[in-house]
């Protein structure tokens, strides 16, 4: 069990009361983490930290602030070893995911390292003579960053690393599932030698979580806010910030689909399929969560995804045997993947493989034969459970693809690139892959989705404007006529 502070301008700290709440592992009910409670004061001294700490970051030349990320990002890939041991026992999930996690953090921070000297503006021609017109993109102020335990690290620095490089101070909320990761993230950006107030993190108790963030979304300083999670706490997220007219970047669910055409390499969409259902056991925001197959080959199709996902290794993480499938995140997971496989072969499914999980520790399971009437058709399971939708064609695959409320990720299989291209521009959501995993990010890319998946994009150009305020300064070079 480890003990954790929260960080608040620059100092380590418990929270004002002194409370804590407790973190346990998934499997075993252990206890891996005590972490501070925080109080609304607690909220706002962290927001008043940042705040005092936000002239002198702003004004820091874009050289040294990238000095600072870079180093930022050597720091957290040295505590990779803590990282696995820290995401096993609190999310149970495999060191390979935690690996990964590190991994693509790290290239995070070089890449917003690599955006300070690009975060500029346009001369832009104006009617007046002699004005120098200028559109700017300058640091908003204090940014609060929301995010999750699926992916921990990822989705830890992807709330800060932008902000931070556009020249924002920022806050971490850390997630009550995994408070110790998370914190290791903001250890890393100490370790950095990043100024005192820069960085800030708090950790609240799970029933404290609406009033710790409205209290910092409140506050005059934060300018934005960013979340990342479930549609359900996102549409609260949005409404408080439009409450405070705070603008918001929010980054929910999703139910990916994956469509297999009829003239698809299967050995490709199999490898890709099995890759984007189970990766971290089915708990990430972009999941392939629909499997969509044209009926001409659906059946080698299944046949050959069956045959992989049935070899997929599964096991408690914290033992020290490679696994692909760790456990889920707690027994609520367990129980709604196991009643939509109840209610999924009640209505005609097909179980392929996997099957019930009496625990946490769940398996790969593949349901075919999914129509339309079937809870796991429509709903997002968040789990090792995948449904195949058998289609008739490339039309009834694209209704099929938006058919539901969600917008965020998505892939289309076909040797035919040009037809599969413009497949891609028919299926709603944020991101498509041709040829791809509905599970891929780079740190360069617009990344975000449409409908229920939220609004708003990290990534590249695409964060610098979501995290800076464009003002419109003018320069009058020569003496200006007024009519009066």
């Amino acid at each position: 069990m480890q003990d954790i502070k929260m960080l608040i301008g620059g100092e380590q700290t418990a929270s004002e009361s002194g409370a804590t709440f407790e973190r346990r592992n998934p499997l075993d009910g252990q206890v891996a983490t005590r972490a501070p409670a925080a109080s609304v004061r607690d909220a706002q001294r962290a927001v008043e930290a940042a705040a005092k700490a936000f002239p002198a970051w702003a004004a820091m030349g874009p050289g040294e602030r990238r000095g600072l990320l870079l180093k930022a990002a050597a720091a957290l890939e040295a505590k990779t070893p803590r990282f696995i041991e820290a995401v096993a026992a609190e999310t149970g999930a495999s060191g390979a995911w935690a690996g990964f996690n590190v991994h693509l953090a790290a290239g995070m921070l070089q890449e917003a390292a690599s955006l300070t000297t690009q975060i500029s503006g346009e001369v832009i021609p104006s009617d007046t003579p002699g004005s120098l017109a200028m559109g700017l993109r300058l640091p908003a102020g204090v940014v609060v960053g929301i995010a999750p335990w699926n992916a921990p690290i990822i989705l830890g620095v992807r709330a800060i690393a932008t902000p931070l490089a556009c020249g924002n101070t920022v806050i971490l909320k850390g997630s009550e599932l995994c408070p110790a990761t998370h914190g290791l993230i903001i250890e890393a950006m100490q370790d950095a030698g990043l100024p005192p107030g820069v960085v800030n993190f708090v950790t609240n108790a799970p029933d404290d979580a609406g009033q710790v963030v409205e209290a910092m979304v409140a506050m005059p300083a934060v300018r934005r806010v960013n979340f990342t999670g479930s549609t359900r706490v996102g549409k609260l997220i949005a409404q408080t910030c439009a409450k405070y007219l705070k603008p918001a970047v929010l980054e929910l669910g999703g139910k990916a689909p994956l469509l297999v055409l009829a003239d698809a390499d299967l050995e490709q969409a199999v490898n890709a399929t099995i890759f984007g259902a189970f990766a971290n056991s089915g708990q990430i925001c972009m999941s392939t969560e629909r499997i969509v197959v044209d009926e001409a080959i659906a059946d080698e199709f299944v046949a050959r995804l069956a045959e992989r996902a049935k070899a997929l290794p599964l096991g408690d993480p914290r033992k020290g045997v490679p696994v692909v499938l760790g456990s889920v995140i707690d027994r609520g997971t367990v129980d709604r993947c196991n009643e939509l496989i109840d209610d999924a072969l009640a209505k005609g499914a097909k179980l392929v493989c996997g099957g019930k999980a009496e625990n946490t520790l769940m398996p790969a399971t593949v349901l075919d034969h999914v129509t339309a009437d079937m809870r796991i058709y429509h709903e997002e399971s968040f789990g090792p459970v995948k449904p195949v939708v058998r289609v008739k064609g490339v039309e009834e695959a694209i209704t099929c693809a938006n058919d539901n409320p969600y917008g965020l990720s998505s892939a289309v299989f076909s040797r035919d690139l040009a037809s599969a291209f413009e497949v891609a521009r028919r299926i709603e959501s944020g991101i498509c892959h041709v040829n791809g995993p509905t599970v891929h990010d780079e740190a360069q890319m617009p990344f975000g989705g449409v409908k229920e998946s939220g609004y708003g994009r990290f990534g590249g150009r695409a964060g610098v404007d979501a995290f800076t305020e464009l003002r419109w300064i003018t320069l009058q070079t020569q003496p200006r006529h007024y009519p009066f």
